[in-house]
C-alpha cells in the first residue's frame, strides 16, 4: 500500500511547490479542534507533539506548552487517542508524532508501535534517539508499516548523513539551526546548500524545521526544500489566540509556502 507520505510528496512535486508542515503540542488548548481545522487551513502534514518533562531540543514556547499539557493531564495514551480521532476524519493528511524516547520507552516500544499504527499515525520523530540507539523503536514500527524519521543538522558530516538517510523513512528532517526550536534559521543560502547536500544522500523528501517563525522565512525555505515545518510560532499563536489564532497564522504560512518562487526543475 502506498504511504500517505509518498502520495503527499508526489502531489506536491506535481504542483512544483513545497509542503507546509504544522506542529502542535498535544494537550495544549483544544488540540482536537486545532487538528481538525489544520488540513483546511493548508497543512499538508501535521506533527503532533508528545509532551515530556525534559524537552532538551525545544525552546521556551514548546517547553511551556508541554508543561501546560502535562499539568492538564495529557499522556501518551491520550495523544494516541487524539491521533485516532483525527484519522477518523482525515484519511489523507500524514500525521507524525514528535517527541522524546523516555515516554515511548515507558509505554513500551512494541505496544507504542502497535497502538500508533492502529491510531493512523504515519511516522515518529524521536528527537533524542540517535541512529545507534533507535533499532528497538525502528524495528517495532517497521512491523506495522511505520517509519522512524531521522534528523540531520548543520554539523552532520557526509559519513553520518549516509547513516541518517539509510534508516529514515517518510522524509529526512533537516534541523536548520544548532540551537533549540524557535531559535531562528540560518541564512537561506546556507539552508539551500545544506538541503542539496542531504538530497545527495537520500531519495527521500527533505523537510526543514526549527526556527521558522514568519511567513517570509517559510517562503525562503520553501524555495529550496520539499516542505517547511513551523512549530513554535503556531504553538504561541494557539496559546495567545486559541484555535482561531493558530488557524489564522497557519493559513498565512500556508499561503506563503504555496506562493514561494521555485526552480522549475
Amino acid at each position: 500500500m502506498t504511504s500517505r507520505f509518498t502520495t503527499t510528496f508526489a502531489r506536491l512535486r506535481a504542483k512544483n511547490r513545497a509542503g507546509f508542515v504544522a506542529y502542535v503540542m498535544a494537550g495544549d488548548g483544544d488540540t482536537a479542534a486545532l487538528l481538525d481545522a489544520l488540513p483546511g487551513a493548508g497543512a499538508d502534514v501535521i506533527e503532533l507533539g508528545l509532551p515530556f518533562t525534559d524537552p532538551m531540543a525545544d525552546g521556551a514556547a514548546i517547553q511551556e506548552a508541554g508543561q501546560r499539557a502535562l499539568k492538564a493531564g495529557m499522556t501518551t495514551k491520550k495523544v494516541l487517542e487524539l491521533a485516532r480521532a483525527f484519522r477518523a476524519r482525515h484519511a489523507e493528511t500524514p500525521l507524525v508524532l514528535m517527541g522524546y524516547a523516555n515516554p515511548i520507552h515507558h509505554y513500551g516500544w512494541a505496544d507504542f508501535a502497535k497502538d500508533a499504527a492502529a491510531a493512523g499515525v504515519d511516522g515518529i520523530i524521536c528527537v533524542d534517539l540517535p541512529p545507534e540507539e533507535d533499532a528497538p523503536l525502528r524495528e517495532a514500527l517497521a512491523q506495522h508499516g511505520l517509519s522512524v524519521i531521522r534528523l540531520a543538522t548543520p554539523t552532520t558530516d557526509d559519513a553520518r548523513l549516509k547513516t541518517v538517510a539509510q534508516g529514515s523513512g517518510g522524509f529526512v528532517y533537516y534541523v536548520s539551526t544548532t540551537g533549540v526550536t524557535g531559535a531562528g534559521i540560518g541564512a537561506a543560502t546556507d539552508v539551500s546548500a545544506a538541503v542539496a547536500r542531504v538530497r545527495k544522500a537520500t531519495g527521500l523528501p527533505v523537510v526543514v524545521g526549527f526556527g521558522v517563525r514568519t511567513e517570509d522565512a517559510a517562503a525562503e525555505i520553501a524555495a529550496n526544500s520539499d516542505a517547511v515545518v513551523v512549530g513554535s510560532a503556531i504553538v504561541s499563536a494557539n496559546h495567545d489566540g486559541g484555535t482561531e489564532g493558530a488557524i489564522d497564522l497557519a493559513k498565512r504560512l500556508s499561503a506563503a509556502v504555496r506562493g514561494a518562487k521555485r526552480d522549475a526543475s
